[in-house]
Order: C-alpha cells, then sequence, then structure tokens
C-alpha cells in the first residue's frame, strides 16, 4: 500500500543577516516534525530555504559595498550551512532567485493582473523597511511599525495593487469551514479581529523605488513586492510554473502544515490563501504559527547584544543537545526563554542524568553479570507491569501531543518513562540480585525490560535528538522498529549483544567554568564582556536579589552618570587585522598629543585602508582591557542595525582630542 503524503515547509528566511538562535528554532521544530512523520511512515516532503529580495537587502548590499546577489549568496550559504550543522534533513533549499521561482512568479503576477486582481494605480503612506510593509497612519503605533516597533518613512510611488477585499468574505467561510486552519486559536483570532472584520485594504504588490526583486514583465520600472514574490516559494518549490504544477505538486499540495514564527501569521493566513484563491490553487490545510524563543525576557535582536547563535552553542553543547533544549522549552502557544545557563542545566539534569545515565547504568550491568549478553530470563514480578504499561503506551501519547504541535509535552512524556526506568532500577536493584545465583533469571529479565524501554524510548527520541538515538540503537544493533511496533513490549531478540561506548552520550557541564569561556568567547569576537561569569555562581541571599531587582527596574540614568564618561574625537593613523582574530582591527588613533592602540570588532564591516584617515568618538576613559592578547585604551562608537554595524564619525573635519558634550 502506498504510504500517505505530508508536505510540510519552513517560513523561508530573510538573507538580511545570519540567523539567531530564535529563527533556528523554526527549523528545527520543523525538521522533527518532519522526521517524526516519516517515523509514523508518511512518505514526507519537507521544504526549506531562503527570502532574497526587497530594499532592505539592496541597502545592505550597497553599505557592504556588494551587489544585492553577491550579498544574498553569502548570507544564503551561512543560512544553508547553519541548517546543515544543526542536522536538518530538508528535500529541497529554495532560494527566490532560483531560476524557476523567479520565472513562475513573473507568469503568476501577469496571470492575475490580466484576470483583474491586480491593477496599477499610486501608492501614499508609511513604509517599514525591516518588515518590508506598508501601513495606514491609523494602522501605525505610536507613530511607528506596528509588527517592529521600529521607525516607518514616508513613501509615495507608482504601483500595482492586488484587490484584497474581494476575496475578504471567502477567507472567513474558509475560517468557519476550517475552524483548524490556524492554530493555536489565539492566532486565528487576532486575524479576525485586527484585519479582517475592520475590512481589508488593497495591497500594494509591486515598488518603482528600488530594483533588486523579481521584474514585472510588462511594466520593468516595477518589482514584484517582497511578500507576494516570497510566499508563492511553496508551489514553485513543487514545480508549480504560473499555470499548472508537474509531478511533484501532484502529488504534494496543498501542504499538510506552514511552520511560522506568529509575528507572520497574517502574510501566510491572509495574503498567502487569498493569493491562493486568486489563481485558483488550493489552500494549504493548516498554519501552525509558533511562539518566540526569547531571551532575558525580551526578543533577540542585534541591536539589543543578545543574540545566541546556533554556532556557539553547537561548540558548547553538541548539536543533539541544542535541539533538545530548543524543542522542549518551548511551549505550545506562549514563548520561550534560552540562556547559557538554562541549557547547560537541562543538559545535566535530563540529557545527562536521566537518560545518558539510564543508557549507561544498563549497559554496564548487562557487561558486568551477563558479558553484554541481553536475554528475557521470564521471572516476572508484579513491578514490571508499571513499566512495561508506560512504556507500550508511549507512542501513541507521543502522537497525540505532535499532531497537537505540542512538541514539548510530547518529550516530557518520554522523559517521564524514563525517569520511570531509572526508578525501576532502584526499586529491582540489580546489584543485589547479582548476589544470589538463584536469582540470574530474575536479573536477566530486569535487564532485558530496562534494555527494551531505552529502545523505544530512543526510538521516539530519534526526531529530537538523531545522532543520539542512533548511537543507543547501535548499541544494540536494534533493527529499526515500525511506528506500529512501539507499543510492543518484547520484540529485542533473546542473546542480543549490547556494546559499550567509552564515551558518555552527554557530559556534565561546569557551569562557572563554561560561562568563563563563554565571556571570553564574546569579549574576543565584540571588544565587549557580554556575560558575567556570577551568573553562574551558587544561589544568591534574598537581600542580593532584592538589590539587583531594584537595579533592574532602573533604566534611566543622571546627567551625572552621564558625565562620568569622556567622549573625545580620534583620528585612525593606522589600522591592521588581528592575526589572532577573525573579528578585530587593531588602530592606532591619535587623540590629541597622545596616540593609542585601541581594537573594534568590525572587521566585517569595514577594511583596514578604509578606516585610516577616519576621524571617530573615542570612549576615552574606558579602562584598558586585554583582548586576542593585545591591550586595547578604549573604545570605538558605532551604531548598529539589525547586524550592520556603520562606525560614528563626524560630520565635518573636526581636531582630534575635542570633547564631545
Amino acid at each position: 500500500m502506498a504510504k500517505p503524503k505530508y508536505y510540510l515547509t519552513t517560513a523561508i528566511a530573510y538573507t538580511s543577516g545570519t540567523p539567531h538562535i530564535g529563527n533556528v528554532y523554526e527549523i528545527v521544530l520543523t525538521d522533527f516534525l518532519a522526521r517524526f512523520k516519516r517515523l509514523e511512515g508518511y512518505d514526507v516532503r519537507f521544504q526549506t530555504g531562503t527570502d532574497e529580495h526587497g530594499q532592505k537587502i539592496e541597502e545592505k548590499a550597497a553599505a557592504a559595498g556588494v551587489t544585492p546577489k553577491a550579498f544574498v549568496d553569502k548570507v544564503a550559504g551561512d543560512i544553508r550551512r547553519i541548517w546543515d550543522e544543526m542536522d536538518i534533513k530538508y528535500d529541497r533549499f529554495i532560494r527566490t532567485t532560483d531560476e524557476d521561482h523567479v520565472a513562475a512568479v513573473q507568469a503568476l503576477f501577469e496571470k492575475l493582473y490580466k484576470q483583474g486582481d491586480i491593477y496599477k494605480g499610486s501608492y501614499k503612506g508609511w513604509y517599514c523597511t525591516p518588515c518590508e510593509s506598508f501601513w495606514t497612519e491609523s494602522q501605525l503605533k505610536d507613530g511607528k511599525c506596528p509588527d517592529c516597533g521600529r521607525e516607518v518613512k514616508e513613501a509615495e510611488e507608482e504601483a500595482y495593487f492586488f484587490r484584497m477585499s474581494k476575496y475578504a468574505d471567502k477567507l472567513l467561510k474558509y475560517y468557519e469551514d476550517h475552524p483548524d486552519f490556524i492554530v493555536p486559536l489565539s492566532r486565528k483570532n487576532e486575524m479576525i479581529n485586527n484585519f479582517l472584520k475592520p475590512g481589508l485594504q488593497d495591497l500594494c504588490v509591486s515598488r518603482s523605488s528600488f530594483t533588486w526583486g523579481i521584474p514585472v514583465t510588462f511594466d520593468k520600472k516595477h518589482v514584484v513586492y517582497v511578500w507576494l514574490d516570497a510566499l508563492f516559494n511553496y508551489v514553485t518549490g513543487l514545480g508549480y510554473d504560473g499555470e499548472k504544477g508537474g509531478e511533484l505538486y501532484n502529488k504534494y499540495w496543498p501542504a499538510d502544515v506552514h511552520v511560522i514564527g506568529k509575528d507572520i501569521v497574517r502574510f501566510h493566513t491572509i495574503y498567502w490563501p487569498i493569493f491562493l484563491m486568486a489563481a485558483g490553487l488550493p489552500l494549504p490545510k493548516q498554519v501552525f504559527g509558533h511562539p518566540w524563543l526569547l531571551q532575558d525576557g525580551g526578543k533577540m535582536s542585534k541591536s539589543k547584544g543578545n543574540v545566541i547563535y546556533a554556532d556557539d552553542l553547537i561548540k558548547f553543547f553538541g548539536v543533539d543537545a541544542v535541539r533538545s533544549y530548543l524543542l522542549r522549552e518551548m511551549p505550545f502557544d506562549n514563548d520561550g526563554t534560552i540562556s547559557w545557563e538554562a541549557v547547560a542545566e537541562k543538559t545535566n539534569a535530563e540529557l545527562a542524568n536521566i537518560y545518558g545515565n539510564l543508557v549507561s547504568r544498563t549497559a554496564a550491568m548487562s557487561h558486568k553479570y551477563f558479558g553484554g549478553v541481553v536475554e528475557d530470563g521470564g521471572a516476572y514480578e508484579p513491578i514490571d507491569d508499571e513499566l512495561k504499561s508506560a512504556v507500550t503506551a508511549l507512542a501513541a501519547k507521543v502522537k497525540a501531543d505532535v499532531d497537537a504541535f505540542k512538541v514539548a509535552d510530547a518529550i516530557d512524556e518520554i522523559f517521564l518513562v524514563l525517569r520511570r526506568a531509572n526508578k525501576y532500577i532502584d526499586e529491582t536493584a540489580p546489584w543485589i540480585l547479582a548476589k544470589d545465583a538463584a536469582k540470574a533469571d530474575r536479573l536477566k529479565t530486569v535487564l532485558y525490560n530496562l534494555s527494551e524501554t531505552i529502545i523505544i524510548c530512543s526510538t521516539l527520541l530519534a526526531p529530537v535528538m538523531p545522532k543520539t538515538a542512533e548511537k543507543v540503537l547501535a548499541m544494540y544493533s536494534a533493527p529499526a522498529r515500525s511506528f506500529d511496533e512501539l507499543n510492543q513490549f518484547g520484540l529485542l531478540k533473546n542473546g542480543t549483544s549490547v556494546t559499550q561506548t567509552a564515551d558518555k552520550l552527554f557530559n556534565r557541564i561546569d557551569i562557572e567554568k563554561m560561562m568563563k569561556e563563554v565571556d571570553a568567547m564574546y569579549a574576543e569576537r565584540n571588544g565587549e564582556v557580554r556575560h558575567a561569569a556570577a551568573a553562574a555562581t551558587p544561589a544568591k541571599s534574598a537581600e542580593q536579589k532584592e538589590t539587583e531587582e531594584k537595579k533592574e527596574e532602573t533604566t534611566l540614568i543622571g546627567i551625572e552618570d552621564f558625565a562620568k564618561v569622556q567622549l573625545k574625537t580620534g583620528k585612525v593613523l593606522a589600522s591592521e587585522h588581528l592575526p589572532n582574530s577573525k573579528k578585530l582591527l587593531k588602530n592606532t588613533v591619535q587623540i590629541g598629543d597622545e596616540t593609542r592602540t585601541i581594537l573594534s570588532g568590525i572587521s566585517k564591516w569595514y577594511t583596514p585602508e578604509e578606516m585610516v584617515g577616519k576621524t571617530v568618538i573615542v570612549a576615552y576613559n574606558l579602562k584598558p582591557a586585554k583582548l586576542a592578547g593585545v591591550i586595547s585604551e578604549g573604545m570605538l562608537l558605532c551604531a548598529e542595525d539589525d547586524g550592520n554595524v556603520v562606525l560614528l564619525t563626524t560630520e565635518k573635519e573636526v581636531k582630534s582630542g575635542s570633547d564631545i558634550s
């Protein structure tokens, strides 16, 4: 019998910069869902990729001194590398600069224009470049973008528009007929109350004020609006050419689920279904708007300086520990949080103490008492039933949670059984059974039950921690079990040999030592210490906590505090790359009558040649710090916007050493 089909996608990553760990959560979540569906026996197709057009990209490329295509080629390469490092098994990595996608979008735009859904007009209103979104005056929040809270610019230009209002009632009816189209339910209510009920306005679907986009075939001064361009990747990636679909499209469309962040639900549940209705294509079955992964109580932002990257976490914890944390700590409909300490604590408490400890203890006892041979001795006791019942009921519980996108709950169910297995060891006390030769069969049965539990739990953990689960199953030379076999206890053949490995599945992390290494990493990279090792010290007293809470509440400073910082102008006389660092430039800066060496983590954005001759702003009375083996005597001030760093310089030439006030 043919396998049932299952097609799922992520939102395609915007190529404005390297994704942080909050962005990476989505790809790991979708990879988990794809792997779990494969375990269930589905014929799965999993698509991800990059969104590469728009004004923001054009501006960033210009700032970097490269063409937009060169800029997105580099970033898309970085994104794909990170996806691969996170052990993501996708079927296609689509780029919106791919020729087949470009041709299909052009054909679709022309089709929608000819049938009257797109018309030419002019736009006057407010535009948010980071979000690539247009807003009316009434939609702004405190005069800023309602999505990201950033500044908007007044824009007026000739544009093509899509008749959104034409399809509003049809979309509402679709919501009514398909109550599970948007999950969680709160996302659907938001779309209805905030956008559909107030009335949809026609959407600007082209731009004429910049050129980095897919050209409109019949009006070359226009490029297709990035959101119409990007959304169609879900069908163009299956071979849809703007008129018809090929074999993959006919096999997999409509998508079973689009996995997206909650911040772009509007685009995927209003714009996207309406575009599909106009194009005469079936709508996806479901859109899951997942919550955000937050750090320090707020959304990650390069400009806030609170960004954690997947590459760095992998170096400290390994891929599977990072995947496990991301999936385990994100609730279904509430934001999750991440910190270096939290990942370490979770690794120690659950991966090392519960899962790793169970596997190593069971394998060690099997070798100590029976030379590594696992065999059911047939000596059952009532205490076995509780463990067996928990194990055989596990797959169904996990499936129910996964089907509802409650992945963290599903993994919790697995760890409940692993905890129960560790308790079973304490209850049965194999080391005591081993002292009585008459109880050899009972000892065999206990170790067999533990081994069977490990195999079933590891099979269900494979979508979470692929390499670790593979390693554990290989210890038992256990053949892959089908999902339907996971509710059966006792399939492990008698006489199976279990191997022991020299390395533990997960090593315990010394958190204080780790945080010192994290501090050093950030200091070398950016010339600043982002984390304090004190965060990992023993619990603070109530008095200390109260003092810290009061400090956190104080966000404003007085003029007397600001006056402590001395800012002066400096002239860069020489600049060079630092041999021991990829990030730092070593600058020789003249400040009045003295010359200082100042290191700055800006080599990604400035060459040494560009630095020489600039009049820069220096934090003059900053305590010297040793970075990458060199003493830095101050700091060069920069501005950062979503990963793009700009050195602060004076508007006009001014004498070095001048005070800034």
